[in-house]
């Protein structure tokens, strides 16, 4: 499917195109990337801290099961 564009809008969008900055694009990019590192961290600190906690509260019932049995 083919769009006619006139005139004013290739200028338009040459206009806007030189409005670009090159260096607070890559900022921009780099900022970006890092936030999604940190949000991946975060996810998987608190996946391994659930894993942790299930982890220990599973030996404390083991352990109070085992000394029940014991006396």
């Amino acid at each position: 499917m083919a769009v006619w564009v006139g005139p004013d809008a290739f200028d338009e969008i040459t206009e806007q195109a030189r409005k670009v900055r090159f260096w607070r694009t890559v900022l921009t990019v780099l900022a970006g990337l890092l936030f999604g590192v940190g949000w991946l961290a975060a996810k998987a600190c608190g996946v391994l801290w659930l894993a942790v906690a299930w982890a220990g509260t599973a030996v404390k019932v083991g352990w109070q099961e085992a000394r029940r049995g014991a006396s």
